[in-house]
């Protein structure tokens, strides 16, 4: 069976569970925080979450995952059949974490935990969200998914990553990033009903007041 490290906070383990539930793939969910200790290193050799313990190894990198799940497991097909129309779902997963996600995550010291982040990296992160945002209303189609006619990965990672960095530019810069992307709260909102989203978030909620206290615990 498949054994999945990490925390149910995580987003980005998030991702890749969502994945496997909506895939009906049976795992074994083994948490871990990221940490730098030699046996989880073995696996995860950055010491980061998710890691995807498989029966050949184990596997980091949530695009990785996530294209492995598709490539070696059953269950509904989460990329299109056709080679250029599965090109433009990896496209749109990269511009959500490269462009969105990624920038947003310099600030969330500052907006989940009480941190400071310098005016400098500020004014980085909401230029960089305003040309990800930009660069996703030409792309995304929204009809129905952010893809097009069918749920994707492209799907999971949007869920996981635009209300987060939504979060960011709403706190620090005055901006509702749903307002640059018409479709896109329309398509949170049918996303957060599916079966698979719900279960998710009732297990994030669940791990969030152990995963606040470590953090604050941290020097």
């Amino acid at each position: 069976m498949l054994k999945l490290y990490g925390f149910n906070v995580s987003n980005y383990y998030n991702m890749v569970k969502q994945a496997l539930l909506e895939k009906g793939v049976p795992f074994e969910e083994i948490k871990v925080y990221p940490n730098q200790e030699e046996s989880y290193l073995e696996i995860s050799p950055m010491g980061k979450v998710p890691c995807l313990l498989t029966e050949q190894g184990p596997l980091t990198e949530t695009s990785v995952i996530l294209d492995y799940l598709e490539e070696s497991q059953p269950g509904e097909p989460l990329y299109p059949a056709q080679a250029y129309a599965r090109a433009k779902v990896r496209e749109l997963i990269h511009e959500l974490v490269l462009y969105i996600e990624l920038p947003a995550r310099r600030c969330f010291g500052e907006v989940f935990f009480g941190g400071t982040t310098s005016a400098e990296t500020k004014a980085e992160v909401e230029a960089t969200l305003l040309k990800g945002v930009s660069a996703l209303r030409r792309r995304s189609q929204f009809s129905p998914f952010i893809a097009g006619e069918s749920f994707s990965y492209a799907d999971i990672v949007f869920l996981h990553s635009f209300d987060l960095a939504n979060q960011v530019a709403e706190r620090l810069f005055q901006r509702n990033l749903f307002d640059e992307l018409p479709g896109a709260q329309a398509l949170m909102a049918r996303l957060a009903e599916r079966p698979m989203s719900q279960r998710v978030a009732v297990e994030m909620r669940a791990g969030m007041e152990e995963f606040v206290q470590l953090r604050s615990a941290k020097p």
